[in-house]
């Protein structure tokens, strides 16, 4: 990434800087301070870039700066750098965040992961909120491919723009900005951004979808982020639903959840069934991650008055109530 231009060019036009305060309004319930700062997610992507020079242009003095380095390429050390000097100039503070991506499971996931927990540290006591740069392609892209695994309704659901991220907000405020919109932003800069070789790597099931994006015509972004948005509403309603049937009809013990089903739809009695393995692993000490995958069978088990296992839980079907809990342990031969 080079800088070509005089600092005066990173100065920004004042209605794309206001479109983006009205975007971040509804996000943030406050406006960024030196006191609350706004922490911003920069690898030196187009989007990122863009995400940088709108929030210093919109907030001066109230934004800071991190890169997160998975180790994964060489180059990002000298990419972090760059995001630096970029920094400097707009007199942004900024650190690079570095560490490691397991070895075993899928690499990008592992990558989302360890850059969102390096991120959540790195904000505590620095900012009330971090902001990343995910904008309305990304949501298209991200809708085809979960719709192509058969996805359910949460699956398809655009990206929250905002939500929790350890004891900080993480938000989006680029969920209506297209990637060809930032990318002429940075440009008008004078900025060359940094590519990343695994957005056209069609080793990757992102590069491969986003390829198709750019070749079909009759599959215009926008319309599928407004059909990913839509369902975001679905989402959002349905769990609204789920969390009130939650209290209505879990019973929790010490040693056992109980669930009246009775009448529900079947979405509702997946989630109440996937809330109440979550609770039971939760009591007994087990972590949080577990394939709900398994839950299919396990709905299917239960429908039928039957018993199943799934993540170390137990559920079986009584007097027409639904009952959770530990597995008892596996008998050795």
């Amino acid at each position: 990434m080079q800088v070509r231009s005089a600092s005066d060019r990173l100065t920004l036009d004042p209605e794309v800087v206001e479109r983006f305060r009205y975007d971040c309004a509804g996000l943030l319930g406050a406006v960024p301070s030196s006191e609350q700062k706004l922490a911003l997610a920069v690898s030196g992507g187009p989007d990122s870039l863009a995400l940088l020079l709108l929030a210093h242009n919109a907030w001066p003095g109230a934004v800071i700066a991190a890169t997160v380095d998975h180790g994964l390429r060489p180059e990002a050390v000298e990419e972090a750098a760059l995001v630096r000097r970029l920094c400097n100039q707009l007199d942004v503070p900024h650190e690079t965040l570095a560490g490691s991506v397991p070895v075993t499971g899928n690499l990008q996931q592992g990558a989302r992961a360890l850059r969102y927990a390096l991120l959540a540290d790195w904000a505590i006591g620095r900012a009330a909120w971090v902001a990343t740069a995910h904008q309305q392609d990304d949501v298209a892209e991200t809708f085809l491919m979960r719709a192509r695994r058969g996805a359910g309704v949460g699956g398809l659901a655009a990206m929250a723009a905002s939500r929790p991220l350890g004891p900080v907000t993480l938000i989006r405020p680029l969920l209506g900005w297209t990637r060809t919109e930032l990318e002429d932003l940075v440009a008008a800069a004078g900025i060359a951004p940094v590519r990343d070789p695994s957005n056209a790597d069609p080793r990757f099931d992102r590069a491969r979808i986003r390829a198709l994006l750019a070749e079909a015509g009759d599959l215009p972004a926008d319309r599928l982020a407004l059909a990913a948005a839509n369902l975001r509403d679905a989402e959002d309603a349905l769990a609204w639903a789920a969390e009130r049937e939650w209290q209505a009809r879990a019973t929790i013990t010490p040693n056992q959840v109980t669930i009246d089903p009775a009448g529900l739809p079947r979405e509702l009695r997946r989630r109440l069934a996937e809330r109440a393995v979550a609770t039971v692993r939760a009591a007994h000490g087990l972590g949080p991650d577990w394939r709900e995958t398994g839950l299919e069978p396990l709905l299917a088990a239960l429908d039928a008055g039957g018993t199943g296992t799934i993540a170390e839980v137990m559920a079986r079907t009584k007097a027409a109530m639904w009952r959770f809990e530990l597995a008892p342990p596996r008998r050795s031969h």
